[in-house]
This record gives structure tokens, sequence and C-alpha cells, in this order.
């Protein structure tokens, strides 16, 4: 298992693979063909970036077997998703902040995210194994009084896309099995989220094959499988963890 990152130290931006605290810079392309330096920093000592800066983040709905059950959902046919866009991301460590105008409920969900790895189109489920380059922690941010604020149309990505709103990280981890995996989350170290990945609807290697059917899917592209029972709202000053053991944990203030 290897973890990756990126990091912005004394103005300039680079990556590296995480061996405890320590980061070992490299140079090239992370997903590519990457190599040491043979410099390293002290985690401590930089600040996180976003551990890629994908072309697209695809965030699905629906995809638990438990929260459809509680929702009294129909099981899907096929992947429900959204976009997010690209100024909603944020990094581990950085502040959440509801848009000036909005006054509503904001609500977090803990998720697993996918990174990919190489350009894919239309491949099978054996496919995507090789598509897939790794795997982070997303906590996918709502207005959700905007959701469904004009009853003609809900307005998912702009409810789910405002500055902040598309928090991942800390590192992308390789390496694992994402069925294994659960996913907790933590509100002011009260646990209010905690679900195995194993009761997804679609898998991962599922969604990648699915949605290339849909798209390109580029290096770097983050798919957020959904999430699960437990969703809630944030209070202004609110601290907000996701841990997904094999990752870590991606920590932010609510403000």
């Amino acid at each position: 298992m290897q973890h990756w990152l990126r990091f912005e130290q004394a103005g300039r931006a680079g990556f590296g693979r995480l061996e405890g605290t320590t980061i070992l810079v490299h140079t090239g392309d992370m997903f590519t063909g990457a190599s040491p330096i043979g410099e390293t920093l002290d985690l401590a000592a930089v600040t996180l970036l976003t551990p890629t800066v994908p072309g697209k983040m695809i965030a699905l709905w629906n995809n638990f077997h438990a929260l459809a059950a509680k929702l009294d959902a129909a099981i899907p046919a096929e992947p429900l998703y959204f976009f997010k866009s690209s100024n909603s991301f944020l990094a581990h460590g950085g502040t959440i902040r509801k848009p000036a105008f909005y006054d509503g409920k904001v609500v977090y969900e803990a998720e697993l995210g996918v990174v990919i790895g190489r350009r894919c189109k239309a491949v099978t489920e054996t496919e995507a194994d090789a598509c897939i380059f790794g795997y982070t922690c997303v906590n996918d941010i709502t207005a959700a009084e905007v959701l469904n604020r004009d009853p003609a149309f809900a307005q998912w990505s702009r409810a789910k896309s405002y500055d902040s709103f598309g928090v991942f990280g800390p590192v992308i981890a390789t390496g694992l099995d994402p069925a294994t995996l659960t996913v907790r989350l933590l509100l002011n170290g009260q646990e209010r989220q905690n679900y195995p990945v194993a009761d997804m609807i679609f898998s991962p290697r599922r969604l990648v094959s699915l949605l290339s059917q849909d798209m390109t899917l580029e290096p770097g592209d983050v798919i957020c499988c959904g999430t699960s029972v437990g969703v809630g709202s944030m209070k202004p000053g609110s601290s907000v963890e996701v841990t997904i053991e094999g990752i870590g944990s991606l920590v932010n203030r609510f403000e």
C-alpha cells in the first residue's frame, strides 16, 4: 500500500509519497511515471493540497442498500449521478464556508472516492481495475434547501458546487480492497456515520465500467461513491472528520 499526496511548501507546489510523517518528494506525473528526487519533507512542515486536481468529480446518489431502504427508494438500474464543479474542491485542513446569501442547512456526507489513474472509455469491469489508481476520503457538502428550491428542477449541481463544498483527501491510497473498507464520520468528535463500503449497490469497479460508457474518464478524475445512513447538518464552528482505515482522516472546519 502506498499513500500519495500533493503539498505546498515555501510557495511551491509538489507531490510525493507519504511514509509515516515523512514525504518522499517525487517528480514527473503521479499517474504515469513518478520518480523520487531524494528530497524529504516533514508532513507538519507543509500545507496539504487536494491529492489530485480532477478534470471532473462525479458523485453518486442512492448507491447504498441501507440508505435506499431507509428512504424507501427503488434500487436503481444504473448509476444516478451529478457533477461537482472544480471551484468547490477543498483539501484537508481547509475551511468549509456556506455562500453568503444562504442561511439554511448545510449537510455532510462521508464517502469513498475512486481516483482514476489512466484514460478509460467503455471499459469492462475487469479492465476497470487497471484504470483505478487508488482511493481517497470525500465529504460531499450540500446546501440542502437549495436542492429542491424550484419544484420544477432539482438543483443538484448548484446545491453541491459552492466554493469549498467538494472536500477530499488527505491522500490517495493505492493497493486497497475497497470491499473491506468502512467509512466513518465524526462531527465535533461524535460518530454520525459508520457504514461498510461492501453495502454499495454499484461497486467501485462497476462504477468505473458503467460511467466509462457515458464519458471518457481521465487520470485524476474522482468518482464519489455516494453515502449511506447518518447524513446530517452542521452548525458553524463545527469540526467534521471523515475517516477510512487504510486511507486516513480528512478533517475540516465548517464556518
